[in-house]
């Protein structure tokens, strides 16, 4: 079987499992490909969950919250949207892929990679030269694309557009290194230092991509040439549109729905029944205002409801060494999204409009 069918079904099968992660194992890889590929497929599998993960996350207290429908919209399962939001899933998705093939890379957990030491014995700056194990975001960077990338086979623009998203998500993870530096020395006087280059905190990456998000480029596109389909007309369009596209940059196609309201076929579920937030300990505005663009300005009310919660309390430390607590049961007061007793007015907000979340 030729490689590039290989890799389309195990992508496949990697996203389908983050769907189900329970039925995930390598089982599920076909065994007929190089059997290089079968070593990196549970850290793929880990990466694609892991930038969900980071989309929920990112978007807990906002209309659209990356529901578990959101993987599906990737052009295999012929739901073709362009919207912000699927920008921002191509690129979180595939910057977990490329993260943690490198940590994993530089954990030691494949035989065929390790540490980056290319820059090795070069001086980096004043005062301080390149060595010790840097991440190896190349290798990362080069599996990663093979098994993220293969998802798109066509050559529209909508295709078009999920590779550019999918290597802005791994531009990220290159953009958001840190240089960690040892010091050398007599008696400690750090008179020179040994760097190398580590990965950042996930989290940091998604706050990254949060910000690109935020900034994403509608693609004006010519629509007169867009529906020639794969003709040369079409492809010239879609070259001079990306001409202007910086690098770093997410792009989307179309404008988001209205998240305010359920669409099954879509994969929303609305606001309605969503928890938001009105007091608490170190709230931002974005969060403390959640109850007014979940709730009110989709026309659904703010509920108050009172919640039994049970957590460990009046811990002590044992000699030796065990720590024992007890269980306290607490009323907490919660916030939901309900429906009105009576139809919305007129002058409800506008909804969703644009990027507007």
């Amino acid at each position: 079987m030729k490689r590039s069918t290989f890799l389309i079904l195990s992508i496949a099968g990697v996203f389908g499992a983050i769907l189900h992660a329970a039925a995930w194992s390598v089982n599920n890889f076909l065994m007929t490909g190089p059997k290089a590929y079968l070593t990196y497929s549970s850290s793929v599998a880990a990466g694609a969950h892991s930038g969900m993960e980071e989309c929920k996350f990112q978007f807990g207290w906002e209309r659209w919250n990356c529901p578990e429908s959101a993987l599906q919209l990737s052009t295999h399962n012929r739901l073709r949207s362009a919207t912000r939001e699927t920008s921002f899933v191509h690129a979180i998705s595939s910057a977990g892929v490329m993260y943690t093939l490198t940590r994993n890379c530089s954990m030691g957990d494949f035989e065929s990679c390790g540490c980056d030491d290319s820059r090795n014995g070069r001086v980096g700056g004043r005062g301080w030269v390149w060595g010790g194990c840097s991440d190896n975001v190349e290798f990362g960077e080069r599996i990663s694309k093979l098994f993220v990338d293969a998802l798109e086979t066509g050559h529209d623009t909508r295709a078009l557009i999920n590779l550019h998203n999918n290597e802005v998500g791994r531009l990220a993870v290159k953009a958001t290194m840190k240089r960690t530096c040892k010091c050398h020395g007599v008696s400690g006087s750090c008179s020179i230092q040994t760097c190398w280059l580590q990965l950042a905190e996930f989290r940091e990456i998604g706050n990254y991509l949060k910000i690109k998000y935020d900034q994403a480029h509608k693609l004006e596109m010519d629509k007169r040439r867009m529906r020639a389909g794969n003709s040369a007309d079409s492809r010239g369009a879609t070259a001079e549109t990306f001409h202007h596209v910086h690098a770093t940059e997410l792009v989307f196609l179309e404008d988001s729905p209205d998240y305010c309201t359920r669409n099954a076929s879509l994969g929303h579920h609305g606001t309605e029944g969503r928890e938001c937030l009105q007091t608490g300990k170190n709230l931002s505005q974005w969060e403390r205002r959640s109850c007014r663009r979940l709730c009110t300005e989709c026309g659904l009310r703010v509920e108050e409801r009172r919640t039994e919660v049970v957590a460990s309390c009046n811990c002590k430390f044992h000699w030796c060494c065990t720590v024992r607590c007890e269980q306290c049961r607490q009323l907490v007061a919660k916030h939901f999204c309900t429906r009105r007793d009576t139809a919305a007015p007129n002058h409800v907000k506008q909804r969703n409009k644009g990027h507007k979340r």
